[in-house]
This record gives structure tokens, sequence and C-alpha cells, in this order.
């Protein structure tokens, strides 16, 4: 089952994720419906008086909202309130997390697209997968068609909208820029899978879909930044709940920044000494095995250095307090993360950011899936 409606929300340059306050009557409409639904998204079990006092609509506003939330199948009355005190009690709302479903499809891993079905909370119902096998091009792009159809032939609900995390550079219209690996360049993701399913569909980079993710559901601050290491290293970027994509869309874009000016191995830019040679779990693991277990802690202390070096400007510059990494936690946390953390902290202000922390993200492998459903909520309903 689909929404008939195939429009893409998307997200915009200045755009904060979630909703807190009233705005000019021009935007109020959609703001203030955005508004209500984070209201409930975030808290539940409220009545019509409750959401009028918590976002300072009036209750007029409100039950107007609400009874065209109720008419699109977002909204539900739950029953009467109990209460102690006189009078007619309260009926309580809350969002119908189970009335639509959202798909999200994962392109970041080297060997694996993967997909899932996931409800208004994040929590994933069925799962799906398509092996790569080397495919590029239209191959590729015929693959992540496929793994979407058998997500969207599972659906027993309407469905909300396709979320889409891949690897490389993605303008805000969900063109793949640039995917060297997929053999992608100028790919109109988005426009090929809205026009093949008819709902609405979001892509973003995989990074920027993560950090999303950690904003919603794994309780990142509104200032936060994401390192995604795997077959590459890329970075999201929040700053004040905003995403930051950068005026080329190429923000986190740092696997392939020089780290040091002591050479490196070639890396499959052309460039010498990128921070993917030092970082990548190919790159890792094939130095692993090169070295030998008694060398494991050296080689993941200079992996950890070479990315200390490449986010103290970064920090510095964003005055960031907290640093998330996700990928492999038997490679990342432990020698490698402690020696980031030290290389920040010599390497930036010490009575400014000398208490940054890094830590592992929560959500595991899942990251970019529910990213994915993160980025689908946040265009289509205003929540996150």
């Amino acid at each position: 089952m689909t929404t008939t409606s195939a429009s893409n929300a998307g997200f915009a340059h200045g755009r904060a994720l979630r909703p807190s306050s009233k705005v000019l009557p021009e935007h109020a409409r959609g703001h203030n419906r955005s508004l209500v639904l984070q209201t409930l998204y975030r808290s539940g079990r409220r009545s019509r008086a409750d959401i009028a006092r918590e976002t300072g609509l009036t209750r007029v506003t409100v039950s107007a909202l609400v009874a065209d939330l109720i008419a699109d199948g977002l909204v539900v009355e739950l029953g009467q309130r109990e209460e102690t005190r006189p009078g007619k009690p309260a009926t309580l709302l809350d969002l119908d997390r189970s009335a639509f479903v959202i798909v999200g499809l994962d392109l970041s891993e080297h060997s694996t697209f993967s997909g899932a079905l996931l409800d208004l909370d994040g929590t994933i119902s069925a799962r799906a997968e398509v092996a790569l096998a080397g495919s590029t091009g239209e191959a590729a792009v015929e693959k992540v068609v496929a793994l979407a159809q058998q997500l969207v032939d599972q659906a027993t609900v309407p469905i909300l909208g396709i979320g889409v995390g891949s690897p490389g550079v993605v303008d805000l219209g969900g063109v793949v820029l640039s995917a060297p690996n997929l053999g992608w360049n100028g790919m109109p993701l988005q426009s090929i899978l809205n026009a093949r399913f008819g709902v609405p569909v979001l892509v973003a980079n995989d990074a920027n879909a993560a950090v999303l993710a950690e904003h919603s559901f794994g309780g990142a601050d509104s200032d936060a930044m994401l390192i995604k290491i795997g077959h590459g290293v890329g970075a999201g970027l929040l700053l004040g709940g905003t995403p930051l994509f950068g005026s080329r869309f190429a923000a986190g874009e740092i696997g392939h920044v020089v780290v040091g000016t002591d050479g490196g191995a070639v890396c499959a830019c052309g460039k010498r000494g990128c921070l993917e040679t030092w970082l990548s779990i190919p790159n890792l693991i094939e130095r692993l095995e090169e070295e030998g277990d008694a060398a494991r802690t050296a080689v993941l202390r200079e992996a950890g250095e070479r990315l200390g070096i490449a986010l103290a400007p970064v920090v510095g510059a964003l005055d960031l307090s907290e640093v998330i990494l996700a990928g492999p936690t038997e490679l990342l946390d432990g020698p490698l993360a402690a020696a980031t953390v030290e290389t920040l902290r010599n390497r930036t202000m010490a009575e400014f950011h000398g208490s940054v922390t890094l830590r592992m993200t929560t959500l595991g492998q899942d990251i970019v899936l529910r990213g994915a459903a993160v980025m689908v909520l946040s265009g289509q309903l205003g929540v996150s």
C-alpha cells in the first residue's frame, strides 16, 4: 500500500529539524501542524488543552489542526483521561504510530545494499538486502530499485516515504553528484525512485543520514558531529539542530583530507596520506593483518591520531563538545578512540575544548536505516 501524494518536502538550508515555537502568519499553518505533531511525537498522550499550553497555540487553532490530523490518519483519540477533579474529563490524543510505514535504504556498504521497513518510532519490522556483486552505474541503480520493491511489497499499511542513505556527495534534490565506488556521477536517484514508486523519496549522504538518527534516537545534542567509518570515511554535522550541507553539498567529506606531512599510502583518489588510507575499515584491516597481533594497539592508535589531526580544526572552529563514531566497535572503540581524544585535546585550546568527549553510537549497524527514516519523518511530517 502507498500514499497517493508524491511531493517531497525535503530539507532546506537553515531549517532546524524540530519546530519549537510559533512563526509568522504566512508560514503558520504548516509550521503549527508540525508543532502539534512534534509535541505528540515526543511526549505522547496529550489532550487538546495540553497541546495548547505546551505549544502556545490557541485552543481553537489546536482543535482545527487536530481535526485535520485525525482526518489524515496521523492522530487518534485514545479515550478520556481519568480525572480526580470535577468536570468533563479531557480526551487524550496521540500520534498513530502504526498508521504508516517508512522504507529505509542503506547503500553505504561495499558488498551489500540493505533495507528495512520502519514504523514512525524508527522500530524495524522487516528487512531485506541485495548483494552488490561489483555492480556500478545503471546496474547498481537497478539493484536499489529491486531492494525497494521487496520492501514495498511487504508493506501492509500506507508508505509515508522512502529514505535513502547513499555514499558520496548528494545534493538537496537527491542527485548523487559523485559516488566513485558505485560509478555514479550526477545520478538522479531520488527522481528515479519517486517515478517508480509514486511516494515521497529523500536521498542524502549516508553520514548525514546517520547523524540525523543519532539526533532523534541516540541522544546527540543539537550540535553534533558523527564520523561514519566503513568502506570510506565521512562526517555528518548538525549545528543548532540544523543539518550542515555546505555550499557544494560536500560538508563532512573528510576522507580525502590529507593528514600529516609525512606521506602515507597512495589513496584511490590519487593523493598520498588521505584519512581513508589510515582509517577506512578495509585499509585498517589490511594493516592489522600485515603488522600482526603484537602491533595491533600501535596500528589502532596511529589511526586514531590521524583522525584526531583531521578533527581538531573542526572541533576548534565549531566549538563542538561531542564527537560520535559509527562503525565496527571492535576496531574503533578502545586504543583508536583513546588516541583520537588525546590528539584532539593536545591540538585544541584546553580551557575551551579540553572536555571534548568521543563515544560510539548506541544505534549499531542500523544507524543509516534509522537516519533514512528520520529524513522522511522530518520531510513529510516536520518531526524528528
